[in-house]
C-alpha cells in the first residue's frame, strides 16, 4: 500500500477506462471445445485457501451482515491487521505510529479473533516489521496462543518491506525504521523474528515477505547490493521460514488484459519453486506459497464483473499450482474517485468485495455491504469446491473460455466455465475422461453480468452448454450409474516447469506501485533501480496508512479512503 500519490494516477486511470479501451468488439459467437481429465489431479483444495483482508481501521468488519456474507462465501482465512498498516500498528496497545492517530476501539485483535471465530476462518497475522521488534511479535505469540489459547499458526514478518524506500532512493510507501533498509538486513532480522517468535509456540508457521517474480522491484539491484532482494533474503533466512509471501496484482490497460493473467501465474510459481530449492534445502517441498494480498487494481475494473471473472478464475489457478491462501484485498475499501462505466455496468473503482458505502463525485456506492460482482466471483468457488476436494487436468481450445474442474467427496465431477467476452455468449462442447456422466440435464449455479445473487436451475447437459456472456457457470455433474466408484484421480506427471519468470527492467507489479501511476506490469519510464519518481509519484500528499484503509484528517472530519484513492488533504 502506497503512502503518497500523484495527480496524474487519475488521468491515467481515466484514460484506461475510457470507450475506446473498453468497447467490446463485434464478432461470431466464440465455441469452446473443452477437455477433463477426472484421473489426473492437480493436488486438494486446500483447507484455508479462500481468504480476504481485513484492517484495524474497518468499524464495522465484525458486523453481523458482513460476518453472514463472508461465511456464505466459503473464506476460510481473514487476514489482519492490514497491508502497509501493519508495518506501523502496535497490537498490544491497538495503537499506530506514534500513537496519537485515532483507531476504531472495536477492532483490537480480539475482536479480530471473534469475527474470524463467527466467520470459521483461519487467522493470520502480519507482525509489526516496519517500527517493531521480535520481542513484539513473541509477545503476540504469547498472548495468542499461550495465554488465550486462539492457535494462530501462520504469521507474516512484514508487508511489502522492499517497498520502504531501498529502491526507491528512499521514496517507498512501506514503514521501516531500521537505519539499513536492505534485503540482507531484512533477512537477519527475519531470522531473529523467526527465532523469538518460535521459541514462545514451535508450531507457528513463519513467512518471508517477496517480491513478485516478474513485477518491480524483482531482480533489482541497489548499490551496495551483491543480489536482488528475493535472492539475498532467502540466502540468509531461507532455513528459518515455513512459507513464501507475495502479492498478485497484474493488472492490465483493459479488461481483456486482466482476465488474461491467470496465465502468468505458473510461471510465477516455477520461479518461487526454484528460489525455494535453492535455498531451504530439505524442507523446500514443505515450504509454502502464500499469496497474502490479490485484486484487480491496475485494471480499469474494481467492483464490476470482470473484476468477479478474475478472482474466482485466479483462486482456482493459484490453487491449481499449489499455493495454500489466496486473500483478495480487501473486505471493505472506500473510494473517492467517482464512478465509471465498464462493458455497460457501473464500477465504483473501490477494490473492497463488499461495498463500504461512500461517495464521490457526487455519486454514492450502494448501501454499505452491499455485495460488488467480485463477492460473487468469490462465492461461486462454493459452487464448485470445498477443502480437501480434488482438483484434475482440464483444458479450453478458446482463450475466450476457461475451466476448472473438481472431483468432490461423493464422487461426482464439479466442472467451472468462465466466458470472458462482454458481448458474446459461448457455446462450449465437453468431452472426459476417467468419468462418466450421468445423462440428461444438469445442475448449473451461474453468475452473470447484472445478477443480485448465484443462480441455481437445470440447464443444458454435461457434453455441451450455452454460456451467458461475461459468466461463470459450474456444472454439478453425476456419475452414470454402476460409475460411482471410480478410481481417485493419480497425481499428473510432473511437468516440464514453466520458465520462470524474467522480470523487465523497471516493471511494477504490487498495488503500491500500480496505486502511485504506473500501469501495473508496464515499463516505468526511467531508471531499473525503480525510483519510485519515475512513476510520478508526488511528496506532496501525505497519507496515514490504518490497518488497510487510508485515514485523512479533513477540517477535523474523518475520511476513509480506499488504498487506490487519492488524498484529498494530507494527515
Amino acid at each position: 500500500m502506497r503512502r503518497r500519490f500523484v495527480a496524474g494516477a487519475v488521468a491515467v486511470l481515466a484514460a484506461s477506462v475510457g470507450v475506446g479501451a473498453l468497447a467490446p468488439s463485434a464478432g461470431a459467437a466464440p465455441t469452446a471445445d473443452i477437455s477433463v481429465n477426472a484421473g489426473a489431479s492437480l493436488g486438494t483444495v486446500p483447507s484455508s485457501g479462500v481468504g480476504l483482508n481485513t484492517g484495524y481501521g474497518d468499524e464495522h468488519m465484525g458486523d453481523a451482515k458482513p460476518s453472514s456474507l463472508m461465511k456464505a462465501a466459503g473464506v476460510r482465512q481473514l487476514r489482519y491487521p492490514g497491508g502497509s498498516g501493519a508495518d506501523d500498528y502496535h497490537w498490544k496497545t491497538h495503537t499506530y505510529g506514534d500513537g496519537s492517530g485515532w483507531i476504531p476501539s472495536n477492532t483490537n485483535f480480539d475482536r479480530f479473533m471473534a469475527t474470524a471465530k463467527r466467520v470459521g476462518a483461519q487467522p493470520i497475522l502480519t507482525a509489526n516489521y516496519g517500527s517493531g521488534t521480535p520481542q513484539e511479535a513473541a509477545d503476540w505469540v504469547k498472548y495468542a496462543n499461550v495465554d488465550k489459547g486462539y492457535g494462530v499458526k501462520y504469521w507474516e514478518i512484514g508487508n511489502e518491506v522492499y517497498g520502504n524506500g531501498h529502491y526507491g532512493n528512499g521514496k517507498g510507501w512501506e514503514t521501516d525504521n531500521h537505519a539499513d533498509k536492505s534485503p540482507k538486513e531484512y533477512g537477519k532480522n527475519l531470522v531473529a523474528y523467526s527465532k523469538a517468535m518460535k521459541a514462545v509456540d514451535p508450531k507457528v508457521k513463519i513467512g518471508a515477505v517477496l517480491t513478485t517474480p516478474g513485477f518491480w522491484p524483482d531482480a533489482e539491484k541497489a548499490p551496495g547490493d551483491s543480489a536482488d532482494w528475493n535472492n539475498t533474503v532467502l540466502s540468509i533466512a531461507g532455513r528459518s521460514i515455513d512459507f513464501v509471501i507475495v502479492h498478485w496484482y497484474p493488472g492490465g490497460k483493459t479488461t481483456a488484459d486482466l482476465l488474461n493473467t491467470p496465465s502468468r501465474i505458473a510461471g510465477v510459481r516455477s520461479s518461487l519453486r526454484s528460489l525455494i530449492a535453492k535455498y531451504a534445502g530439505s524442507r523446500a517441498a514443505s515450504v509454502e506459497i502464500a499469496v497474502t494480498e490479490n485484486g484487480a487494481v491496475g485494471s480499469p475494473a474494481q467492483t464490476s464483473q470482470a473484476a468477479a471473472l478474475f478472482a474466482s478464475d485466479t483462486y482456482m489457478t493459484w490453487f491449481e499450482q499449489g499455493a495454500t491462501h489466496v486473500d483478495w484485498w480487501n473486505l471493505h475499501n472506500g473510494t473517492d474517485q467517482a464512478p465509471t462505466t465498464v462493458h455497460g455496468q457501473t464500477d465504483y473503482q473501490d477494490g473492497g468485495v463488499l461495498s463500504a458505502g461512500t461517495c464521490a463525485g457526487g455519486k454514492c456506492e450502494p448501501t454499505r455491504d452491499t455485495p460488488f460482482p467480485i463477492y460473487w466471483g468469490i462465492r461461486s468457488l462454493t459452487a464448485l469446491a470445498k477443502p480437501g476436494d480434488t482438483m484434475v487436468k482440464s483444458s479450453s481450445g478458446n482463450s475466450s473460455v476457461t475451466v476448472h474442474a473438481v472431483r468432490n467427496s461423493t464422487g461426482g465431477l464439479n466442472v467451472m466455465l468462465t466466458n470472458k467476452s462482454p458481448q458474446n455468449a459461448a457455446q462450449v462442447s465437453l468431452s472426459y475422461a476417467g468419468f462418466t456422466p450421468a445423462a440428461g440435464a444438469v445442475t448449473t449455479v451461474s453468475y452473470a453480468q447484472g445478477d443480485t445473487a448465484l443462480t441455481t436451475a437445470k440447464r443444458g447437459t454435461a457434453v455441451a452448454q450455452t454460456l451467458p456472456p461475461y459468466s461463470i457457470t459450474t456444472l454439478q455433474l453425476k456419475p452414470a450409474s454402476g460409475t460411482a466408484s471410480a478410481a481417485k484421480p493419480s497425481p499428473v506427471p510432473t511437468p516440464t516447469a514453466p520458465a520462470p519468470v524474467v522480470s523487465a527492467a523497471g516493471t511494477t507489479g504490487t498495488r503500491a506501485q500500480g496505486e502511485i501511476g504506473a500501469l501495473v506490469g508496464q515499463p516505468t519510464p526511467s531508471s531499473t533501480s525503480g525510483d519510485l519518481a519515475s512513476t510520478g509519484a508526488s511528496n506532496a500528499v501525505t497519507y496515514s496508512a490504518l490497518g488497510g484503509l487510508l485515514v485523512i484528517a479533513a477540517g477535523g472530519m474523518l475520511a476513509l479512503r480506499g488504498r487506490r484513492r487519492r488524498a484529498l488533504h494530507g494527515k
